[in-house]
């Protein structure tokens, strides 16, 4: 059994992990006004002591525990460790995911550091804080409190001796109604909207402190996102989940370019070690250690499919990095732990003098035909995977402070031509070898009947997200990236509310009539539309394939027969956005929605239900 100590935005999180699995545990939180979905889990609300805990623990045997509460419920931390320490039960922290910090804001590690060279304060740091601050306006200092507007905090405000002016509310968080001097914000992450109270405050011309987060106690295995989190749980409990997880080949070359890194600089810096785990950011924006070796002038990761029928599995995914940087090059550092690099989204990376090349050695295939991320001759090593590559050793040369000059890495994998026979490669014009691909970073373990059970459990959990009197709408998508575009189109809805089919588009349609979803909401990218609107409402490779000829008649529908002798040279669907001019997109998208609602219709007859066609650049037809 594991126990989860949530309440906010990452227990929400971790429970929606736990869920998958489909077995019992526990949610606790301190106040219980967190809504949460849960089916599988049981909740339970307030606070418990170190002795309270250990009970708890023991009466229900508890062999894993989960601290996903905020960051600074320093006393909660404490008693978790302790209690794991003294149980010998291994402990996870759900942390979030934290900027680099800004040396423009001035940092505090306690409230009593507060500047006084200011005439007034906003404090956002919580009505718990009121006391603490409270000696600031003895000095002379006006100060507001900025509180969540609930009964229970105005309540608790006024017996800290707030006044009704002093206080003002939380609304959207980000809005700043109450002018001041300065704003104190503590270090909240970036799931706690860090970043944008920050650029609100500096709008209003505002001086911002911000109280850092408090260190955390020995002893925990720290994850900052989902999939880190589910593979922990399949480490430290094995069985927990039916399935295990896997690295995508886009991970594993990261890693190993990562890797190559350390062990290339490590010549020449005051490392004893080469480390067995490495660092990686993934696409969304979390971070995961990834085991890692070392060979004559390279690195590598072994591709770990987890329980996905992959024939890649095993494979070793090599990287090289060549030239070797120069002496000057060399980190400064004197440690032999390898640091987590800061996570950094993409429009947040500095600039940097080096240059990142990626080639592709033995085993990596060459794109040979058009409609790839990449023009024919180009190795067959996909956007995200480049992304990561040069997100992932930016990050690094943060970490370590050199100048590099232009590297380039080279991918390669020794055993990859063989086994590129296996795969479609072959078949979609990519030669010589595999592909490094991956959009989520993370492989997900396939099973028909163990996938189609969690779709199921996850449209429960949508359906449970809504009250019995409200619309209940879940948006049904294929995948990371086809959810990324339909999410922005659908904001309203809970996180709970956006489902992945992969491909059972029939299946979970069926699911969505039986649990009363009154709306649904489905996005698909063109590959499986074309497939969908020719009836095939599973759209595996194994079960369907791309009709030309079904294709052809759908061009006809929408009058572009010209475009028809074109076809046979096509590879993959998505080529088609090319072929069609701009000023007929939508009379085609219209044609395929029109198809694929022929076939979905009947699945969810009683309610409303759109089809959301979307190209690779995110533009959304309906």
């Amino acid at each position: 059994m594991i126990l989860v100590f949530g309440g906010t935005t990452e227990g929400r999180k971790a429970a929606e992990v736990l869920e998958e699995a489909g077995k019992p545990f526990f949610y606790s939180t301190k106040t219980g006004e967190q809504e949460v979905a849960l089916q599988h889990g049981q909740r339970i609300d307030g606070a418990m002591d170190a002795e309270a805990m250990a009970a708890f623990c023991r009466e229900h045997g508890i062999r894993l525990i989960v601290d996903a509460a905020h960051p600074f419920a320093a006393r909660l931390h404490q008693t978790v460790a302790q209690v794991a320490d003294g149980l010998s039960l291994p402990a996870i922290r759900y942390e979030r995911i934290f900027p680099p910090r800004d040396e423009l804001l001035t940092w505090i590690d306690d409230y009593s550091q507060v500047p006084r060279d200011i005439s007034s304060l906003l404090a956002t740091t919580g009505v718990q804080s009121i006391s603490k601050l409270k000696y600031l306006e003895a000095e002379g200092i006006q100060v507001f409190y900025r509180i969540l507007p609930r009964p229970s905090s105005v309540q608790l405000a006024h017996e800290q001796g707030a006044t009704d002016q002093q206080l003002c509310f939380y609304e959207d968080g980000e809005t700043i109604d109450t002018p001041a001097e300065a704003i104190l914000l503590k270090e909240s992450g970036l799931s706690g909207g860090f970043r944008q109270k920050v650029e609100t405050a500096r709008q209003h011309g505002m001086r911002v402190i911000v109280l850092r987060r408090p260190t955390l106690p020995q002893g925990f295995r720290q994850v900052n996102g989902p999939y880190g989190l589910r593979r922990m749980v399949e480490r430290l409990l094995p069985g927990f989940y039916a399935l295990r997880s896997g690295l995508t080949t886009g991970t594993c070359a990261t890693a190993a370019a990562v890797a190559e890194w350390w062990r290339v600089m490590g010549g020449r810096s005051p490392f004893t070690t080469l480390p067995a785990e490495v660092p990686v950011i993934l696409p969304d924006g979390e971070t995961i250690m990834v085991p890692v070796g070392y060979g004559d002038g390279y690195s590598y990761c072994i591709k770990d499919a987890g329980d996905d029928p992959d024939v890649t599995d095993g494979l070793e995914i090599r990287a090289a990095i060549a030239p070797i940087p120069s002496a000057q090059d060399a980190p400064i550092s004197s440690s032999d732990a390898v640091p987590i690099p800061s996570v950094q989204e993409p429009e947040g990376i500095a600039p940097t003098p080096c240059e990142i090349l990626i080639e592709g050695g033995e085993g990596v295939g060459r794109f040979t035909l058009p409609g790839f991320d990449y023009p024919p001759g180009e190795a067959a090593i996909n956007r995200v995977p480049r992304q990561m590559i040069v997100q992932n050793l930016l990050a690094v040369f943060s970490t370590l402070h050199p100048s590099p000059s232009t590297i380039t890495i080279t991918i390669s994998v020794p055993d990859g031509e063989r086994i590129a026979r296996k795969t479609f490669n072959p078949r979609l014009g990519i030669e010589g070898g595999i592909s490094i691909i991956g959009v989520s970073g993370i492989v997900m373990p396939f099973s028909e009947e163990a996938f189609i059970e969690s779709i199921h459990k996850c449209m429960q959990v949508a359906r449970a997200a809504f009250a019995p009197d409200e619309v209940a709408h879940v948006v049904i998508n294929s995948g990371a990236k086809s959810e990324r575009y339909v999410r922005a189109l659908c904001p309203q809805l809970p996180p709970q509310a956006f489902v992945e089919y992969g491909n059972y588009i029939g299946h979970t349609l069926q699911m969505a009539t039986e649990l009363g979803f009154r709306r649904v909401t489905l996005g698909v990218m063109l590959g499986k539309a074309v497939k969908l609107a020719a009836g095939h409402l599973d759209t595996h490779s194994r079960r369907a394939t791309m009709d030309k000829a079904f294709i052809a008649q759908m061009l006809g529908e929408a009058g572009l027969d010209t475009l028809i002798p074109r076809l046979p040279a096509i590879t993959l669907a998505r080529e088609l956005w090319q072929m069609i001019p701009p000023d007929r997109t939508e009379g085609f998208c219209r044609v395929v929605i029109g198809h694929c609602m022929r076939h979905c219709r009947p699945l969810f007859p009683a309610g409303e239900l759109t089809v959301i066609l979307i190209d690779d650049d995110g533009h959304c037809w309906r």
